[in-house]
């Protein structure tokens, strides 16, 4: 096997990056836990040329767009300090486009919330929930 193809396999599972795969875990725990606490969960991974938006939920009478981080372990830092002023640009710009999109009615509020997810924090993973992040 040639170098090159030994090193293309390196962090893959499946044919999925391993990056990937801890995103989706992230995304599917938040989800959950959303759900579980009264939330209703509009889109996931709504997707569209200009990007994509993890989750839209409903919070009483709020309409939410949430940007999941997720990481293994705190080695590169918090998962929230990756949502940068241009990426909440970005996030705001979708959000805006999910809305032309759908018929969406009237929502009297619309947030922003980012959920930091580390999969191995001291007793398994930790979800830490910022409302209103930008």
């Amino acid at each position: 096997m040639s170098r090159r193809a030994a090193s293309a396999g390196r962090g893959t599972v499946g044919s999925m990056r391993v990056k990937d795969v801890v995103g989706r875990y992230g995304e599917e725990l938040v989800a959950v836990q959303l759900a579980d606490a009264g939330w209703t969960i509009l889109e996931r991974n709504w997707r569209c040329p200009d990007g994509e938006l993890d989750v839209v939920a409903v919070d009483a009478d709020v309409l939410v767009f949430i940007e999941v981080k997720t990481r293994s372990s705190l080695g590169y830092g918090d998962p929230a300090e990756a949502v940068s002023p241009a990426k909440a640009a970005r996030v705001r710009r979708l959000a805006l486009r999910w809305l032309a999109e759908h018929d969406a009615g009237y929502w009297p509020q619309l947030r922003f919330d980012v959920v930091a997810v580390v999969r191995r924090g001291p007793s398994g993973p930790t979800v830490r929930h910022i409302r209103g992040a930008f």
